[in-house]
């Protein structure tokens, strides 16, 4: 399996208009196109986040462990249908709230990120596809525990940062 670099993603601007149209190829070449992406935070009732294990074949961040739900936001596609067909896709699960969190610019060296964050918490069967190499719950110790030593991905690292500096713990937790 790889990537479709051929796969058209929206050029947006910082407060997400679209301004023109790229390829996934084009937006992952170093030259840093600003393009939407959607992540979501899947809590289970005990206040564990689940992660998914990237699978080695991606063209970043490969093997890490990462954000449950995340993905591009397809040319042509709003925003709320990019979420629910990349959760419906990467975790099976169809049924779920998302409740907006935070909207920010991530960059790498490679990308440039206009990231849509949003949360859940979920009690039901999740099935990861083939698209992942599997997920678990992680406590927060334990991902406080992982930062910083090659284990997460970067991005998510930066994120859950935000969030927990932004957002009450107790408020993602127990809602």
């Amino acid at each position: 399996m790889q990537d479709n670099n051929q796969e058209l993603f929206p050029l947006v601007d910082e407060e997400g208009r679209v301004i023109g149209k790229a390829t996934r190829g084009e937006c992952h070449d170093g030259s840093k196109p600003l393009h939407p992406v959607v992540h979501l935070h899947v809590f289970d009732a005990e206040g564990r986040l689940y992660l998914q294990q990237r699978p080695l074949w991606k063209d970043i961040q490969p093997g890490k462990w990462d954000t449950a739900v995340g993905g591009h936001v397809d040319y042509g596609e709003e925003i709320a249908d990019a979420l629910r067909r990349e959760v419906r896709e990467e975790l099976g699960i169809e049924d779920f709230t998302p409740e907006f969190l935070l909207r920010y610019v991530f960059e790498s060296e490679r990308e440039r990120e206009l990231v849509h964050v949003y949360k859940t918490v979920y009690e039901g069967e999740i099935r990861p596809s083939a698209e992942l190499d599997g997920g678990r719950f992680w406590t927060l110790g334990d991902i406080r525990d992982a930062i910083g030593k090659g284990v997460l991905t970067p991005n998510f690292e930066q994120e859950i940062k935000r969030i927990l500096n932004s957002v009450e713990v107790k408020s993602i937790y127990n809602s």
